[in-house]
């Protein structure tokens, strides 16, 4: 492991030297013709500027570039200079083909590479662009390796290796008492397979979606709270990114949809117990059953997606709280950094419960979606036929 461990430190020892030598590169060289777009990008930023020549502080800017995805992995600022991990950009343009380079040729979004550059206009704002001959902005297919994937393949390994590790532990330390790694995990996968997929599936058929349920469980659980780590491998809003949740979602779709059995579809399409007047001739419950089933995936998307963002967007306003006051006197700067870091470490524990949470209430609700779908509603039927 200490091996593992020390490669990863030299893959980003090198990187952040590679980005502060370019930075570097950048500023000796700034006698270099710059495009079109540098200038408006130049003339944009000198708008937020002060007339003592201060930045100005922006607290929706600086939310947005937090919790929103990037084409590098910011670090630090030391004095003026950007420490930050460059990442592969990937993008197939029909007129050039496919171009593959690294982010920091773009220097932190300020200059065009190779007719790309990072857009700053409204429609395409953070996106990497192609300029026309005409000027107008062409999005080619974009397969860039962002802040977010970067965060999903380190998640993917850490669990990896995690479970591996705990898989070995159970062949090598067989009939034993568990510890370790082992012991950690053993109680929150014995809380899922007990108190989510039996109770919820039920003992005959929980254990084909175990390995499912436990996917997205930790998953979730582990990007919460990397999401809440606010330096490399953490930082990254994973999941609260709308199309991370979607894809999660949509997977507790398919797996429900493709599970549900003829009593499952005969509920949805003719519910027992209902008037035949709200059947015949307007199919008014069918079309409301129907419309259920795509919004229960569409509930798990946003109420995993609004609650980490909020959380996150939440602690980031207290600390803007800092700048804005600062801006308008150095003293009530200092004055509120006091309760705003208060605040921040209130909502930081806050939102540890709020990780375990949320992975548990995505876990038990797709339980409860396949659970429904697999339900025999025999007995039911022969209940109601007994009571007529």
């Amino acid at each position: 492991m200490t091996k593992y461990l020390l490669i990863l430190l030299a893959i980003f020892y090198l990187t952040t030297k590679i980005s502060i030598a370019q930075e570097s590169e950048h500023e000796e060289n700034n006698q270099i013709e710059t495009t079109e777009v540098h200038e408006a990008s130049n003339e944009e930023s000198s708008e937020n500027h002060e007339e003592g020549g201060h930045e100005k502080f922006t607290p929706g800017t600086f939310i947005l570039n937090h919790i929103g995805d990037s084409y590098e992995w910011h670090i630090m600022e030391i004095g003026e200079t950007a420490v930050s991990i460059p990442l592969p950009i990937i993008v197939y343009s029909k007129t050039s083909g496919l171009n593959i380079f690294m982010s920091s040729n773009f220097h932190h979004g300020h200059e065009a590479y190779k007719g790309f550059h990072i857009s700053t206009s409204a429609e395409n704002k953070g996106k990497v662009v192609e300029v026309a001959e005409d000027g107008t902005e062409i999005k080619p297919l974009d397969l860039s390796i962002t802040k977010n994937v970067m965060s999903l393949f380190i998640s993917i390994i850490i669990i990896c290796w995690i479970f591996i590790s705990v898989a070995k532990a159970y062949t090598r330390r067989e009939g034993k008492a568990p510890k370790g790694l082992q012991n950690v995990f053993e109680v929150l996968i014995l809380f899922i397979r007990d108190d989510i997929a039996k109770a919820s599936i039920g003992k005959k058929k929980y254990e084909k979606y175990m390995p499912y349920l436990l996917t997205i469980f930790f998953f979730i659980f582990l990007n919460n709270l990397l999401g809440l780590v606010p330096i490399f491998p953490g930082g990254a809003n994973l999941t609260g990114n709308i199309a991370v949740t979607m894809v999660l979602a949509v997977f507790t779709f398919l797996i429900t949809t493709f599970s549900g059995n003829k009593a499952y579809w005969i509920h949805i399409i003719n519910a027992p117990g209902v008037p035949w007047w709200l059947k015949i001739p307007i199919p008014l419950m069918p079309i409301v059953e129907l419309i259920g089933v795509f919004t229960k995936p569409f509930v798990l998307m946003v109420r995993l997606f609004a609650n980490i963002t909020a959380g996150h967007i939440i602690a980031l306003g207290f600390f803007s709280l800092i700048f804005i006051f600062g801006n308008i006197n150095i003293g009530a700067g200092y004055g509120i950094s006091v309760l705003s870091v208060a605040f921040t470490i209130f909502m930081t524990l806050l939102e540890l419960l709020v990780a375990f949470i949320q992975a548990y209430v995505f876990t038990l609700l797709s339980a409860l979606y396949f659970g429904m779908a697999t339900e025999e509603h025999e007995h039911h039927e022969h209940a109601e036929v007994q009571k007529h």
